[in-house]
């Protein structure tokens, strides 16, 4: 009998091609299009359902718009208000991808759920559990967005794209089998703004009209006036509308007294940062007292840098031997051992 697989199918080539290395692997596929969008993107909609059709396997769309709009939108447009930076696709990853569509999968009878990320899921005898890793196309890897996966979920999870060396190895399989999505650009950047426009989708959602306020120097000089602290973030330099002997860069957003700290580029780098809300997929928490050594990584295309964990209360602190660039609230700080396997991660604080 076949292993019954729920697979996300999003209408692009990765989904797609994901399908077509499950079908080709013995599993009985079932196609599942997340329907997020109070106006329902169509458009992915048909070609999630063109792709099942040709490939011959039962596809569903799931209305998740409640569920998106409370734990991805209203978080995005709450961790604004309060100065953070956001990073929605985390969310997304926690609550739908691995929340509520895990759920609906074990309501179809489903052993594993399946995603067209650019990661690894294997058993490790390291560890004696199953892991993600970094994927070998190390450019389109995606396990910084994956690390709020719940431990005892790896084991149900399968990445078809683990072994695909390039998007363009996944371009060729979906013009091998003639799917017209083959050369679909990949999707924008955060899928509920139009044209990457923060700023204009927050100035219609939020509940708080922003409030204008000082741009100082970190040595107290007044420089000029902001828009609402809403409109920058940490190592910002353009759009200031300052002008200085030498660049200037967001160091700091005060929301106590409704300032932008700006500074020199070299006041940008810390040492040390605190995290919450964290998640651990290996069992490390009892290195935690003396430090765990480990690589750390503080946005998606960063590097991932030698750091320490340590733990505090309800929260850990992340010590990097070299100063990082530009440590952000309400980023993600996710952490590897020295083989690319993900041990957790958490929220900058």
């Amino acid at each position: 009998m076949k292993e019954k697989v729920l697979l996300g199918m999003s209408g692009g080539v990765d989904s797609s091609v994901s399908a077509i290395l499950l079908k080709k692997a013995g599993y009985e596929v079932v196609g599942c299009t997340m329907n997020l969008l109070e106006e329902p993107n169509e458009e992915a909609i048909n070609d999630a359902k063109k792709v099942c059709e040709k490939l011959e396997i039962e596809h569903h769309v799931f209305d998740c718009r409640k569920e998106f709009r409370c734990h991805v939108i209203d978080a995005f447009i709450s961790e604004y208000e309060n100065a953070r930076t956001p990073n929605p696709c985390v969310e997304c990853n926690q609550y739908l991808k691995f929340g509520a569509f895990y759920d609906k999968a074990k309501e179809l009878g489903c052993k594993y759920i399946a995603t067209g990320h650019y990661a690894k899921k294997e058993y490790s005898e390291k560890y004696k559990q199953y892991v993600l890793r970094k994927s070998s196309e190390e450019k389109k890897d995606q396990t910084y967005f994956l690390y709020t996966i719940p431990k005892e979920k790896v084991e149900n999870i399968i990445f078809p794209l683990q072994d695909n060396v390039s998007k363009e190895d996944t371009r060729a399989i979906a013009e091998q089998y003639g799917l017209e999505i083959a050369t679909k650009k990949d999707s924008q950047e955060i899928c509920f703004i139009k044209d990457d426009d923060y700023q204009k989708f927050l100035k219609e959602h939020m509940q708080k009209v922003p409030k204008k306020g000082n741009i100082i120097l970190t040595t107290g000089e007044i420089l000029g006036k902001h828009k609402g602290l809403v409109n920058y973030t940490i190592g910002q330099r353009k759009g200031l509308g300052i002008s200085y002997k030498e660049p200037l860069y967001v160091v700091k957003l005060d929301t106590k007294n409704n300032q932008v700290i700006v500074g020199t580029e070299k006041e940008l780098y810390h040492n040390e940062l605190e995290a919450m809300n964290v998640n651990w997929i290996i069992d490390v928490e009892n290195k935690l007292e003396k430090g765990l050594e480990c690589l750390a990584k503080i946005r998606y295309r960063a590097k991932e840098a030698e750091a320490k964990v340590i733990k505090e209360n309800e929260t850990i602190k992340v010590v990097f031997q070299e100063p990082q660039r530009a440590i952000t609230s309400g980023q993600s700080v996710v952490f590897y051992d020295e083989d690319g396997i993900v041990l957790g991660g958490g929220k900058i604080k």
